[in-house]
């Protein structure tokens, strides 16, 4: 009897339980939003989960969109875990695909090593521009959102910038840089894009499964790791511990920027190919949030997370075949991300003891 009373507080207690009620709760308001409009919920519903798993190249398609995701999701993640509200993965996934595209249109290397080359710079772009950020925290005193908000909008007219500059701007495109090499490139081989039919196919998704181990054993099993999140705990408690917190913030900003950055590597080399002039911030940073968030900051977590997402925002896009707004998506995901925020009703409601009613 006490281990099914365990048992049930135990599945009260975890997020898992929460992130299902949110996530079912999402698709009930977007359910009940296309019926508001006049289209069938099931159809709608029906021809998204069609545009997933309908073909493997659907499938194929999800998991190149969830890539990029994953790894965005990652950083924002890892930064909450010390107390760091990265909003600026965004800024950092554009100079990350920045400096790859440096990287991989301006050098020539073999095949792999160029690759290594191009996430490296990439992730020390990323890491760059999260300590710029870190340092205007920890020595100015200046809030970490309004700085990572201005970077945004820094690294994007950087990033507009360096398109039309001479030696990087493609003579052939008006409004794009040169495009990376083949060496550069991270697809697949052709038997598997022609056996997934999706001529994007990359490794992408092995890149970003891997970064999510690594920074799981960062957190989980390492010195850092446990000054991480002592610090995002209890910052005043881990500098009573001996814990240089202003340290740990530093270097946890500066890891965070580096998954982004090698977030907008994987977008480049695996799909992109190059950069095309902004009209407007493409979103990756700020969908990253809604990764961790529906991951609990958990890295593995992200990574289905990320694969969640990456097949709904593809599988969202065969709405329109059938006249549904591909905009209820992103609705779903704002009840979702809505829903996660306030778990913690949730949670006062399904523990709340017979006493305390």
């Amino acid at each position: 009897m006490n281990n099914k009373k365990s048992l049930l507080q135990t599945i009260k207690d975890s997020s898992v339980l929460y992130t299902l009620i949110a996530i079912i709760t999402g698709f009930i308001v977007g359910a009940i939003l296309l019926a508001v409009i006049g289209i069938s919920p099931i159809a709608a519903y029906g021809r998204l989960i069609e545009g997933i798993f309908g073909k493997p190249k659907y499938l194929a398609w999800s998991i190149v969109y969830a890539s990029p995701l994953i790894l965005t999701g990652l950083s924002v993640a890892f930064s909450f875990k010390t107390g760091v509200f990265n909003i600026g993965a965004e800024g950092q996934f554009v100079v990350g695909s920045l400096a790859a595209v440096v990287v991989g249109s301006c050098l020539n290397l073999p095949p792999v090593i160029h690759v290594i080359a191009c996430a490296a710079a990439a992730m020390l772009a990323g890491a760059l521009w999260g300590t710029v950020v870190a340092i205007l925290k920890v020595k100015k005193g200046i809030n970490e959102v309004l700085s990572y908000i201005m970077f945004n909008w820094i690294a994007y007219y950087l990033s507009n910038y360096m398109v039309n500059t001479e030696w990087l701007h493609n003579e052939g495109n008006a409004e794009a840089t040169k495009d990376i090499k083949a060496t550069a490139s991270i697809v697949c081989p052709d038997f598997i894009t022609k056996l997934t039919d999706c001529k994007n196919t990359n490794w992408g998704i092995v890149i970003a499964v891997v970064a999510a181990i690594v920074i799981w054993f960062i957190i989980s099993k390492t010195t850092l790791g446990f000054q991480l999140r002592a610090v995002g705990f209890n910052k005043n408690a881990a500098e009573y511990g001996g814990i240089n917190s202003n340290a740990a913030v530093m270097k946890a900003m500066a890891i965070s920027g580096a998954m982004a950055g090698l977030g907008g590597m994987v977008q480049l080399c695996g799909m992109g190919s190059r950069i095309s002039q902004f009209a407007g911030q493409e979103g990756f940073g700020f969908e990253g949030i809604t990764v961790a968030l529906i991951a609990s900051s958990n890295p593995i977590g992200c990574i289905f997370s990320g694969l969640f997402y990456g097949m709904m925002k593809y599988g969202g896009t065969k709405l329109t075949l059938i006249k549904a707004p591909s905009e209820v998506i992103d609705i779903i995901m704002g009840v979702i991300v809505l829903f996660i925020a306030i778990s913690h009703v949730f949670r006062h409601l399904l523990n709340k003891k017979k006493g305390g009613k």
